[in-house]
Parts: structure tokens; sequence; C-alpha cells
């Protein structure tokens, strides 16, 4: 029998994020705002009205979707996401920011066609591999090759931007749906070592990506050059202390920490409103995880697992890296925290698949 019920702990979750985001933009994004537009507002506003509003929208709607139309779009959707990862590279189209081909502006409207992939990907993905079937899913012809083909047309479009980090998620976020599906134990282990190896060879033959793993290993190497963002990161954490220093009084963001509403968002988190603060995002960001795979456990079939087990993942993998990034655990990857940082595109596509999610749950065994 069908619940009729949405997951509304989930849907407080992703709300209360969302809400803080918008809180912790205000706040980390004054100076920068007033810095770059002349407005210390225009960040929170264009969050606001491109990102939240319509974010609310697609997360209402998503939610009333039967998940199953999902299936009939899957490879529609993939080839779309291809498209878009490669329209990047067209001049008039595509657009650089900070080096990288990462924008497609059409008109007024601009998005980032890797928040889209990730989705895609996800989508497919459960769409494939419950039409194979666990057996053919456990042979390397049927399952792993072309598991892999996929993966690395994907990884290649996304590397070629260059970023590193959101091919990094979307790797983890595959291969979970891949293990869950029913692969092989030894084909997730090759896929870890071959990821592994494939990672150490990107860092190796790119210098930024060198700069950014020897900074990870020490710090202190050049706190004025390579290694200054997560100096400044780490410094703003500690003088948070328990407490913090109160919202809004963060020192840090007065143009000394490198992008303070996108990747580094976590940092002023931590010097505004301390350890305990942190402690409360990380938790609420545990308890979308719970849900989101309590979901996939309960899922009425295999599509929906691996669609919940998918986005969950996502978000989940996503928040992690951001945060273990920032806080010098892993080396900096330059990815944002779902919704938390700014951008109006992550937050619509996030918002989309906590949509999916929700209507998942509604339509769960338990």
């Amino acid at each position: 029998m069908k619940n009729k019920n949405i997951d509304k702990k989930l849907l407080f979750t992703v709300i209360a994020l969302s809400i803080f985001g918008l809180v912790m933009i205000a706040s980390a994004g004054v100076i920068y705002s007033k810095t770059r537009f002349g407005d210390p507002g225009y960040f929170f506003k264009h969050q606001l009205l491109y990102g939240f509003l319509p974010g609310l929208v697609v997360l209402y709607f998503f939610g009333k979707i039967d998940y199953h139309f999902w299936k009939k779009l899957a490879f529609p959707i993939i080839v779309a996401a291809l498209v878009a990862l490669v329209l990047v590279f067209v001049p008039g189209i595509g657009s650089k920011v900070y080096g990288a081909n990462r924008w497609i502006g059409l008109g007024p409207i601009s998005f980032q066609p890797s928040e889209m992939a990730k989705i895609s990907i996800i989508i497919y993905l459960a769409a494939w591999l419950e039409s194979k079937g666990k057996q053919k899913i456990k042979d390397m012809y049927e399952g792993l090759f072309p598991f892999l083909g996929i993966l690395g047309i994907i990884g290649f479009l996304i590397i070629k931007q260059p970023d590193t980090g959101t091919m990094g998620a979307i790797i983890l976020i595959a291969m979970s749906i891949f293990f869950v599906s029913g692969a092989r134990i030894s084909h997730i282990f090759g896929l870890i070592i071959a990821g592994l190896t494939g990672l150490m060879i990107l860092i190796k033959i790119e210098p930024y990506r060198m700069n950014r793993f020897l900074t990870f290993m020490n710090p202190e190497v050049d706190p004025q050059g390579i290694g200054y963002q997560i100096n400044q990161a780490l410094l703003a954490i500690g003088s948070g202390g328990i407490f913090g220093l109160g919202l809004g009084h963060s020192r840090q963001k007065f143009n000394y920490l490198p992008e303070p509403i996108g990747d580094s968002i976590f940092a002023i988190i931590g010097e505004e409103l301390g350890m305990v603060g942190a402690i409360v995002v990380v938790l609420l960001f545990v308890t979308l995880a719970f849900r989101g795979y309590q979901i996939a456990k309960n899922a009425p079939d295999e599509f929906g697992k691996l669609m919940a087990v998918g986005i969950t993942s996502w978000i989940a993998f996503q928040a992690f890296i951001n945060i273990a990034a920032i806080s010098g655990i892993i080396p900096l990857t330059g990815i944002p925290l779902p919704f938390v940082s700014y951008g109006g595109t992550s937050l619509i596509f996030l918002m989309s698949g906590a949509g999916i999610l929700l209507n998942i749950s509604k339509q769960n065994n338990r």
C-alpha cells in the first residue's frame, strides 16, 4: 500500500539548509557584493530571486511528479546533458570564468551544465541498471565496460572544463549507484584503484592541481601564494572557537578569504557561529543522508531505490568533499556546499533532486 505522506523530516532539512544558506550568503557576501557590484545585498538578492524562490517551485512540482516519469526520459536527459557539456566550449555560447569553461549563456539565462550532468547521470544510470538486471550487471562485458563508457564520456567532458572536484563527485555518485545495483565487489575495488591512479596522473600533469596537493601536504609551504586560501580558511575556522564571533562579525570576509560565499562558506560558518554552528550544519547533512538512504531502502522498486541512492549520495558526498576540503582534511577542490553556497543553478538542480526523493518517499513500501 502506498504511503501518501512525503518524508517531512527530509523536507524540513532541505528547506532549513536552503534558508540557512540565504542567511550565510547575506552575511558572508556583504563586503564581496559591495566590492564587485557596489551593492552589499547583491548576492543575497540574486540567490533569493534566481535560486531559492524558483528552487521552491521546482521542489514542489518535482515532488508531485511520479518518479517513474523520469525513466521514460532517461536517455533524452543524458543526451541533453552531454550536448550542454559540449556547448561550454562553443564560442558565443560557452563562457570562461576564472579560466574554466563551465557556463552556458543564452541571453539573460546562464547555467552550469555540470550541475545538470549530476542529476542526469543519476536518472540515466538508475534506468539503465534496472533494465540490465542483477546478472548482467555482474558481467564484465554487459555491466562493467558499458558503465565505464558512460562514466568516461561525462568525465572527459568535465575534466576538459576543467573541474576535477565535480568529476570526482560524479564518479563517487555513479559508483554508489553501481554498487547498490548489484555490481561485483571485485569490479568496484578495481574501479577504486583505477580512479585513484587516474587522479594521481591528473594531479601530476596539471601544475595547479599539483600546487593544491602540495598545499594539502604542507599548508604553510606558501601562505601568501598557493597556500593562501586554505590558510585563510583555517584561520577563520580556528578564530571562531566554540560559539563563534557572532553572525555578521566575520573578519575573514573582508576580502581576506577567497570565495566567501562559494566553496569557502563553511569557513565563515565556523568563524561566525563557531564549532556549535558547524556541528549543526554537519548534523543537518547527516540527517538528510539518513532519511535519503531510508527512502532508498523502502523504495517500491529498483528504479526508485537506485535514484534515491544516487540523489542522496550526490548531496552527502558533495557536502563531505566541501567541508573536508575547507577544513584541510583533503585537498581543495572548489566544489560548493549543497543548498548553502551561492549558485542558483546548483540550488535549483539540488531542489529538483530533493523533489524526486520526496516523491519516492511518498510511494514507499512503509
